[in-house]
């Protein structure tokens, strides 16, 4: 039995236009004046301190906390503002997926596991009505590395649900190999989805529990059964 389905953000839940990458790239050029080599930042499935300690390095800025944190003051601000600029979407099936997650016999508990920070997230979805739909999630706050973040996400939904969660009890849903890797890395399952980062194809090679083109590809009640 599913009790804890975790889902990715960007590609899996929305498409926000490039939102957050051009957040990124203005608040580089603008408080540390970087500008070279951005377009060779790979965003897709990537958290956001990853992506910050990434582009300091190559331009031989320190990671301290003063700097990250001037950094995503702005990010955010920049980010809101974009966003209401622009068209962010839900992805393909994603509200009807959702509510069939809500209408099961034993529906599970729904929950971010995102590279993401926080408030960032939280702007995304806010952005798209969503945020209130999730009861908790992890974000970049809890690790660089998304496999942390995914640990950090089985933890906390345990605590909540009150028990220890199997992996088995866990679906995680996301549009990159790092979505599936880090699923594999807390033993949860996981529904991969063509709507992001990666084409229908190359998730395979990766070897899901199930891969589609999007959330209207498949029914709840395959992943969760009744019984």
């Amino acid at each position: 039995m599913i009790r804890l389905v975790l889902f990715d953000i960007d590609g899996t839940l929305v498409r926000t236009g490039g939102a957050g990458i051009e957040a990124f790239r203005r608040v580089f050029a603008s408080e540390f004046g970087a500008t070279d080599g951005f377009e060779k930042l790979k965003f897709a499935g990537r958290t956001d301190t990853s992506l910050v300690r990434e582009f300091f390095e190559v331009h031989k800025i320190p990671m301290t906390q003063e700097n990250t944190e001037r950094f995503f003051e702005q990010y955010v601000f920049l980010l809101d503002y974009i966003l209401s600029q622009g068209a962010p979407r839900h992805c393909e099936g994603v509200m009807d997926f959702i509510t069939a997650l809500r209408d099961l016999p034993a529906p599970p508990m729904l929950a971010l596991l995102t590279g993401n920070i926080r408030l960032g997230a939280e702007i995304k979805l806010r952005h798209c009505g969503l945020w209130g739909t999730f009861l908790m999630g992890a974000f970049a706050e809890d690790g660089e590395d998304r496999n942390h973040i995914a640990a950090a996400a089985r933890d906390r939904g345990g605590r909540l649900l009150g028990r220890k969660l199997r992996g088995e009890e866990i679906l995680v849903i996301g549009d990159t190999p790092h979505d599936i890797r880090c699923g594999r890395f807390i033993g949860a399952k996981v529904l991969a989805v063509a709507t992001g980062g990666a084409t229908l194809e190359e998730l395979k090679t990766h070897r899901p529990d199930w891969a589609v083109e999007n959330l209207k590809c498949i029914n709840a009640k395959e992943i969760i059964p009744a019984d």
